[in-house]
């Protein structure tokens, strides 16, 4: 088992009432799945995403990642997990203006401890992966839509993680690059990387094999996808 959300709650406290973001979520992912999270805005869906991804607290409850108790660990053994084993996709992108390309892709590695030879193999590879060798030395700012999602997908898997989560990773796409992203999650899922997507888009929850549906902070239902 990859990771197992128990009986979790996370709430804000808004002039002495509890507002839940998440209700009483229990969840099992297995490593390799491909899981769909679907639900209206304010469902929770992305509280649920932040959460697995540890970038979010929670109030209650137990969340189990490769058999580590993640309730009981500090911020700094969580970023340590993270960091060796999560990629994160986000809508906007997360791309820091200022690195180019080829900057913006190798940043996680930064913190591992690689030569500079590996660190350049490895982004070199994905470049080549991602056909965007011709734009590394190009600022976000330069790049489309589309490419600047390829290299934030590509920021998200240098350091082959485990599990990647992606929040609308298609949002802000027109539909042709929207499916080439959905195609290539199928390839690196095929590849044996579990991937957890956020989206509104019936079409891309069905690539996944397992859609789970939100309703006011709770699972309300998971059914198989087609």
């Amino acid at each position: 088992m990859l990771l197992q959300l128990k009986n979790l709650f996370k709430w804000v406290t808004v002039g002495g009432n509890r507002v839940f973001l998440l209700k009483d979520i229990n969840l099992s992912v297995k490593e390799g799945e491909f899981i769909s999270v679907m639900g209206p805005s304010g469902s929770g869906k992305s509280t649920l995403l932040n959460v697995i991804g540890m970038l979010d607290h929670f109030d209650e409850g137990e969340y189990d990642f490769l058999h580590e108790s993640v309730h009981k660990m500090k911020d700094k053994q969580k970023a340590s997990l993270y960091k060796q084993y999560i990629g994160f996709v986000f809508q906007q992108y997360h791309l820091i203006d200022e690195l180019t390309v080829y900057e913006n892709i190798e940043t996680p590695l930064i913190y591992q401890d690689l030569k500079t030879s590996e660190r350049k193999a490895m982004v070199a590879d994905i470049l080549d992966r991602f056909n965007i060798v011709g734009k590394k030395d190009l600022f976000p700012t330069q790049l489309s839509g589309g490419q600047q999602q390829l290299v934030g997908i590509a920021r998200a898997l240098i350091a082959k993680p485990k599990l990647l989560l992606a929040d609308e990773p298609t949002g802000n796409l027109n539909s042709k690059q929207g499916e080439e992203i959905m195609n290539l999650f199928t390839e690196l899922n095929k590849e044996g990387v579990t991937i957890i997507q956020v989206t509104h888009s019936e079409k891309n929850a069905a690539y996944g094999s397992r859609i789970i549906n939100l309703l006011d902070a709770r699972i309300e239902n998971e059914q198989t996808a087609s």
